[in-house]
């Protein structure tokens, strides 16, 4: 009786309240969505009097970008199959409202694992704890976070877990216990066949800007009463740490030379710039 996917949600709650239980990965998803808190890209940012980390004052942390693109294809393979979409993260108290702006933009349920991340393998090992005990058949990271630009959990959590991983993916469709993914590759794409469960690295193309969704007023209200889970961490140890940052050189001051003075132009190009 239920062997369309077309079926619509209602048709699938009715069902449920009959007893009926689909297969694992058949008409519905459980899905796992990592979301990194990370600053605005327009924040200005300052460096601890050490030089050691952040100095998180007054800046307006966000989703991570490359995130955002896999919550939103999360919320779309939900609404074509039902399931569950729970966005997770690593850290204190203060990622609380990046968290709940997810669960506005449609994320049903959220986990914070209560352990700053301090580095990817140890986010991926809190993570692959979070996976196991939910039982999840697709995790969505980003491709990377665009603060340390590491592009390292995806594939660290794929290994802890012993799933195929497609990063960075730009399609993904299911189809039964199977799926078919694509990922870039340098001048073109690969297209893969994968068993799920799975983890994908998401970015543009897995949905486009213009699919991205936006938080209303019914989703921020709804958002104060969804669950937030808040779970001990595993004790997963960073394997590696941060000495200190330096922001980049600052641009030098504008050198104008006369338009019929090519010798001056090249002898700086040469000499000062080193590009020719």
């Amino acid at each position: 009786m239920f062997k369309d996917r077309k079926n619509t949600a209602s048709d699938l709650k009715f069902a449920y309240r009959l007893g009926y239980k689909p297969p694992r990965n058949y008409l519905s998803m459980k899905i796992l969505v990592c979301i990194s808190h990370v600053p605005d890209t327009t924040a200005k940012i300052q460096f601890t009097a050490d030089a050691s980390a952040l100095d998180a004052s007054g800046v307006q942390f966000v989703i991570n970008p490359y995130d955002e693109f896999g919550l939103t294809r999360a919320l779309q393979l939900n609404e074509q199959l039902g399931g569950t979409v729970t966005a997770v993260t690593v850290g204190d108290a203060s990622v609380e409202p990046t968290l709940r702006k997810a669960l506005a933009i449609g994320a049903h349920d959220a986990v914070r694992v209560d352990a700053l991340a301090l580095d990817p393998i140890q986010v991926a090992r809190e993570l692959s704890a979070v996976a196991l005990a939910g039982a999840y058949d697709l995790i969505i990271c980003g491709q990377e976070s665009i603060d340390y630009n590491g592009g390292i959990v995806p594939a660290a959590l794929a290994e802890i877990l012993g799933w195929p991983v497609v990063s960075p993916c730009i399609g993904f469709d299911p189809a039964g216990g199977r799926a078919k993914a694509s990922r870039e590759i340098d001048g073109g794409k690969e297209i893969l066949d994968l068993a799920l469960p799975a983890v994908l690295g998401a970015k543009k193309g897995l949905v486009e800007e213009s699919e991205l969704r936006i938080p209303n007023m019914r989703g921020i209200m709804s958002a104060r009463t969804k669950p937030l889970i808040v779970t001990a961490p595993h004790g997963a140890n960073p394997g590696s740490a941060a000495v200190s940052f330096t922001k980049p050189a600052g641009k030098s001051a504008v050198q104008m030379i006369d338009a019929q003075d090519l010798d001056t132009l090249v002898q700086k190009l040469h000499e000062e710039a080193k590009v020719i």
